[in-house]
């Protein structure tokens, strides 16, 4: 058996692509000044920036002028729901399985006054659209859905929910950062008035992402962080220029190789899940075929998944979200779908990505096979 790393959390984070990094190097070395300066380096920087900007918008089918740079998705969503401003409406309509960043903000709003409803999912991880359609009053300010979740892959038909929440006079939030990269996302046609994404998801830095803001919603959003009104006021504070050159990087690299990508990384997570599932009452939580090609989140019912993963050593795999993997607690997601706590504690998620090989996939279902006949 090989030592060597084997790593299949892609979901919780891609490695650093080469190419990103040789992008990144200058902004760090030579080109150092800082995006908002008026002297002529500062404006070269300016303009290597709106040229990311513009690398990152052609992924996502937008403007350049609607993106807001941030750290990632955690606050490009703390953004956009404290932010949001209304006299008239206070309500928000999110789902059960979403990520912390969406569930942790909107308890924190619902402190400060705000109706949050949480619209439950059914067994293979969809959102009850009869339901969230419902929930969804003249009262509610915005309905928060993703595009793709973080533990099951389970895409959710953004189309028809955005028409839901629009039809009441609502906006619409979506967190992307699972799918922008992998999928291709167009923020025009499924009708999306906010949409957060994080560059680590798609081979880019870490601490580096975006919000993008449809026209009509900027007047709508109030900025979080001040001082010096960076950004158009949205939020102040230097750029981070390496970041943001790596991101346009990741995004252009991201944009050119996805369909080669999906066939072959779909290709491998298909032929790990088929060997898998031979494994006594092993299955898949999460629509079998609405979901991300690179991922599958199988239960081996009786195994616990922590230990299996210890036992795993060089092979990186998870039991769940990335930012609660230190907890013991059964994920939130697959409880919302009607596991056990049992069947909770007892599913790996495996995520796979553009560096995967298949002699990998052959090592990790030998070495999965055997540990879990051990451990059961």
């Amino acid at each position: 058996m090989s030592a060597t790393p084997i790593y299949l959390d892609y979901n919780a984070t891609t490695p650093l692509d080469e190419r990103v990094l040789e992008a990144m190097l200058p902004y760090f070395r030579t080109h150092f000044a800082n995006a908002n300066s008026v002297h002529l380096s500062g404006l070269v920087v300016r303009e290597v920036v709106e040229n990311a900007s513009e690398q990152l918008a052609a992924l996502i089918g937008a403007s350049p002028n609607d993106i807001l740079h941030t750290s990632g998705a955690t606050e490009s969503i703390n953004l956009a729901l404290k932010g949001l401003q209304s006299t008239e409406r206070n309500h928000i309509v999110t789902v059960t399985t979403e990520h912390k960043a969406v569930l942790d903000t909107c308890r924190f709003l619902e402190e400060q006054g705000f109706r949050i409803t949480r619209v439950p999912v059914d067994a293979e991880g969809l959102v009850n659209e009869v339901e969230l359609e419902n929930a969804v009053t003249e009262d509610t300010l915005c309905v928060s859905v993703m595009l793709a979740n973080n533990e099951t892959g389970v895409i959710h038909p953004i189309r028809n929910i955005s028409g839901i929440a629009h039809a009441r006079g609502a906006l619409m939030l979506c967190d992307a950062t699972q799918a922008v990269g992998k999928i291709p996302v167009n923020v025009r046609e499924p009708g999306i008035d906010l949409l957060a994404l994080s560059a680590h998801k798609f081979y880019g830095p870490k601490g580096s992402g975006a919000l993008w803001m449809s026209p009509g919603v900027k007047k709508l959003l109030s900025a979080q962080m001040h001082g010096g009104g960076h950004q158009k006021g949205f939020r102040s504070g230097t750029l981070n220029v390496p970041g943001i050159v790596g991101m346009g990087k990741a995004a252009e690299v991201a944009q050119a190789e996805m369909a080669e990508d999906a066939a072959r990384i779909g290709n491998l997570r298909d032929q790990l899940e088929k060997e898998l599932l031979t494994v006594a009452g092993a299955f898949v939580n999460g629509h079998p075929g609405q979901r991300l090609y690179n991922t599958t989140n199988i239960c081996f019912p009786g195994v616990n998944a922590d230990q299996l993963i210890l036992a795993l050593q060089h092979i990186s795999v998870s039991s769940g979200s990335a930012c609660t993997a230190a907890t013991t607690h059964p994920s939130h997601v697959l409880k919302a779908m009607g596991l056990s706590d049992q069947d909770a504690l007892s599913s790996i998620r495996f995520s796979l990505g553009r560096f995967t090989t298949e002699p990998e996939i052959a090592e990790t279902i030998g070495r999965v096979k055997l540990l879990v006949g051990r451990l059961t």
